[in-house]
């Protein structure tokens, strides 16, 4: 069987070099159309910040590699043009000219391309592969540039405003949308632009870039508002598009997102033509087609792929949660499945609760706070799920991610028996107290709220201790009893209508609604406590 690949990084290689491990027999061709078979594309940006130091770094298999250890017929700067489905050929354009090559098998691997809405011109920028990277690292030292502009706000543009920042320059980043990284609803992704803004980076939000065009020595940015700005250089991290040019052009089926349809067995329309990586069209968490371009989903489907042309039936890849992560300087945000934000705008019913636990045991020193955000359902079937802070964030959401993956809810997430030890974790993890608060709400044990859900008419009693209250901030209008002394003024409450009891971050809140429960108070913990209502206030998602 001879089997020709198009494209490699992620999806290719991983398919390339899984096929050879299960067959000796197959002739393996993959084409390539830039310099680099299979390199580091995530870690481009580290590469521009100086966190990577060498170039050679960034390569993960050379085409010699690939050759001497694999025999996958490597061809760089070698494009396929067209394919002849009928005659089971593609025509490649190279630098010496054009020639055909015959298929049996033949597996797409385009990937995605950076969205630049027509902007272009000499000092702006895309990142996509090494060339980019060594573009924008050569002009940087050649002109001596001292600032530069980032148009976009996904991860992309965060890890580039970082990188940039360490490397000594002066970094404006400008995002059209009213909050960075779209995974994160907004009050979660307003903990991140605040590390950006803390590490030196000017972040502006409901900020698109309009234009660029050359001015003096520099460029000037003109933005969405009408505002314009002086830069050294801009370099776009606008979102991605499938790279379907190839596929359309021989007729093969599209999904209406845009991306490659493929089975489960990333088979397209064509029996003979398979497709893996960002290209493709994926099954997201809510269970409908998705493009979702990430580098682990992009292996599993090389892997699998190769596995399938073999006759084989591996759908790993095909169903994507999106589980995800970025680091802003010191502080860390990671997300899995879908967000508040999608929810709604499917009309999804969801429930939703905060947490701010300590990354391990309060008594052992150097703990830091997370901040935990936790969509789930009716049935206790886990939708999403968001954390942000400073140490062990991404460790929660691949525990919620691979729960999520195998069907599991909430109170599984209560059962997990997880790793403790003082320095690593808590004996009730962060994860464990997620599964106890979402089981509480569930059974009625204590009813929730949100601040989000606060009214002007809202009776809100805040357990805090009077000192906290000036410490921290208070609820507008709320009635303050300590927790400790709430027994001796139940007379004081009325019964007569709904009680949100609050508290810094939930737990005293939800002991108190239990008191006050088991009193005959209609009493509603408000979940996240102070925190949740002082971030959402931010976030402009809290009217009270």
């Amino acid at each position: 069987m001879k089997v020709i690949i198009v494209g490699g990084v992620a999806g290719g290689a991983s398919c390339a070099t899984r096929l050879r491990r299960l067959s000796e027999e197959a002739e393996i061709v993959l084409f390539e159309r830039g310099e680099n078979v299979s390199y580091a594309n995530c870690g481009l940006p580290y590469y521009l910040g100086g966190v990577i130091k060498e170039e050679s770094a960034l390569t993960v298999a050379s085409p010699a590699l690939l050759k001497n250890r694999f025999r996958i017929d490597v061809r760089v700067r070698s494009e396929v043009i067209a394919i002849d489905r009928d005659a089971h050929t593609v025509t490649v354009r190279t630098p010496e000219g054009e020639y055909t090559e015959s298929y049996d098998k033949l597996v797409l691997t385009p990937g995605a391309s950076p969205k630049t809405f027509g902007i272009a011109g000499e000092g702006v920028f895309t990142l996509r592969d090494v060339k980019d990277t060594l573009a924008i690292d050569r002009y940087l030292k050649e002109k001596g540039t001292q600032e530069v502009l980032v148009a976009g706000g996904g991860f992309i543009g965060v890890e580039m405003a970082e990188n940039l920042t360490h490397r000594g320059l002066k970094v404006t980043l400008a995002e059209f949308a009213p909050q960075i990284m779209p995974p994160f609803d907004p009050e979660m992704a307003l903990l991140l632009a605040d590390a950006l803004v803390k590490g030196g980076v000017c972040v502006k939000t409901n900020t698109g870039v309009k234009a660029v065009e050359k001015a003096g020595e520099g460029l000037k940015v003109t933005f969405t508002d009408g505002s314009e700005a002086q830069t050294g250089a801009v370099v776009l991290a606008l979102g991605v598009a499938p790279e379907t040019a190839l596929a359309k052009s021989c007729g093969l089926q599209i999904a209406a997102n845009g991306g490659i349809a493929v089975d489960e067995r990333g088979c397209t329309s064509d029996a003979d033509i398979f497709a893996a990586g960002d290209a493709v069209t994926v099954i997201g968490a809510n269970g409908k087609e998705a493009l979702v371009p990430l580098a682990g989903p992009a292996n599993r489907q090389g892997r699998s792929v190769a596995q399938n042309l073999l006759g084989g039936s591996e759908s790993n890849g095909r169903k994507v949660l999106g589980s995800s992560v970025v680091r802003a300087f010191s502080t860390v945000g990671a997300s899995v499945g879908q967000n508040e934000k999608q929810l709604k705008k499917e009309g999804t019913p969801y429930r939703k609760i905060y947490t701010f636990p300590l990354s391990h045991a309060g008594y052992y020193p150097g703990g830091t706070s997370l901040t935990m955000k936790l969509l789930y359902d009716g049935e206790g079937r886990i939708l999403g799920a968001q954390a942000v802070g400073t140490e062990y964030v991404e460790k929660q959401m691949d525990v919620i991610a691979t729960v999520m993956k195998l069907g599991g809810t909430v109170h599984d997430l209560a059962e997990l028996e997880l790793c403790y030890a003082p320095p690593f974790n808590a004996a009730k993890s962060p994860v464990n107290m997620l599964g106890f608060v979402a089981e509480n709400e569930l059974s009625g044990l204590s009813p929730m709220m949100t601040p989000d859900e606060l009214t002007e008419d809202t009776y809100i009693l805040d357990v805090r201790n009077p000192g906290e209250l000036e410490a921290a901030g208070k609820f507008p209008n709320a009635v303050n009893i300590p927790l400790d002394v709430l027994r001796d003024h139940l007379s004081e409450l009325p019964k007569d209508r709904p009680i949100s009891v609050a508290c810094m971050v939930g737990l005293r809140g939800y002991i108190a609604t239990r008191i006050l429960r088991q009193n005959g108070f209609d009493a509603i913990d408000l979940s996240g406590g102070y925190r949740a209502y002082a971030l959402m206030k931010r976030a402009g998602l809290v009217t009270r």
